[in-house]
């Protein structure tokens, strides 16, 4: 018979829990849950018409001109009116980055740097202005995969 206010454990989740934590480490289990976290993190695309909710895990990159804002996802195009420093500030602590003066890109989804191109893990390819190379570059080969 089970007491319905003991909770019941688990020994499964245990087990894999512990095989992880063995192989990973604490830090390990951290950045999991991390990504995680930032997996299920939402971003709001509003324009005069409509508003659409996306995973900012979804978001490849974005580019502007002349205010328009592209938005580029694992789903489609969508189209914005704002500032890409706006944009930049709300995901920079996901891991998004300037690489041209008018494109921010997910370090998570680039798969190579090549000179000044980057190639995307969808095989897209953009243009990484050398002013901000540098600094992608350094991000990018310090971001944890």
């Amino acid at each position: 018979m089970t007491c319905p206010n003991k909770p019941q454990i688990d020994t499964k989740l245990i087990d894999t829990i512990t095989n992880f934590l063995a192989q990973y480490g604490s830090s390990g289990l951290k950045q999991a849950l991390q990504l995680y976290k930032d997996s299920q993190q939402e971003y709001i695309c509003r324009t005069k018409t409509s508003i659409s909710k996306l995973h900012i895990s979804d978001i490849y990159y974005m580019e502007i001109q002349e205010h328009q804002i592209t938005i580029y996802t694992q789903h489609g195009t969508y189209h914005k009116y704002g500032t890409l420093n706006n944009e930049l500030n709300s995901l920079s602590t996901y891991g998004f980055i300037k690489c041209a003066q008018n494109r921010i890109v997910s370090l998570n989804k680039i798969r190579t740097i090549n000179c000044t191109d980057i190639i995307l893990i969808n095989g897209t390819k953009i243009h990484m202005s050398k002013r901000y190379a540098l600094t992608t570059i350094t991000a990018f080969s310090g971001s944890k995969k």
